[in-house]
């Protein structure tokens, strides 16, 4: 019997020239979903306009935001058909911003923020203490795996 696999489908709704490729956006989601996850999932890098108007419309929170996670709940599967998982909306201005903020590569906080979301997806959440200890700690060791330092260094004043 073959493995699940993970479908992730990457649009590219803003144009930017330091965005990862589409192989490794794939590689940092499959890590966060782990093996033996299969699925599909949609990860839309967006401007700020975009990233904005979906805050407003469904956390009722003004302006743009790194990461939007919006699972899929609650969908029976299809015969010979992958569970759809959710989609991500990642704005690349915002992470821009945040990497130079934080002192983070481009592209260790787009990794992060990809399979940050993706552990949403799989219902994952940070809202308390104990979640979010467990949550962070996974994400610390995927990221770790591809060379990345600890996402949460800076907050922590290290």
């Amino acid at each position: 019997m073959s493995r699940p696999r993970l479908s992730v489908a990457v649009q590219r709704a803003v144009a930017c020239p330091w965005l990862p490729d589409t192989v490794s956006i794939r590689r940092w989601a499959a890590a966060a979903a782990g093996p033996d996850r299969g699925g599909e999932l949609t990860v839309r890098i967006v401007d700020e306009a975009e990233s904005a108007a979906l805050n407003e419309t469904y956390r009722r929170k003004r302006g743009p935001t790194n990461v939007l996670a919006f699972p899929v709940d609650d969908v029976p599967p299809l015969p010979d058909e992958p569970v759809p998982l959710g989609d991500l909306v990642i704005c690349a201005p915002v992470v821009e911003r945040e990497a130079a903020e934080q002192g983070k590569t481009l592209t260790a906080h787009f990794a992060h923020l990809v399979v940050h979301g993706t552990l949403h997806l799989l219902g994952h959440d940070h809202e308390e203490e104990t979640a979010a200890r467990i949550m962070e700690d996974r994400e610390r060791e995927i990221l770790a795996a591809f060379g990345f330092d600890d996402p949460y260094r800076s907050e922590r004043g290290a």
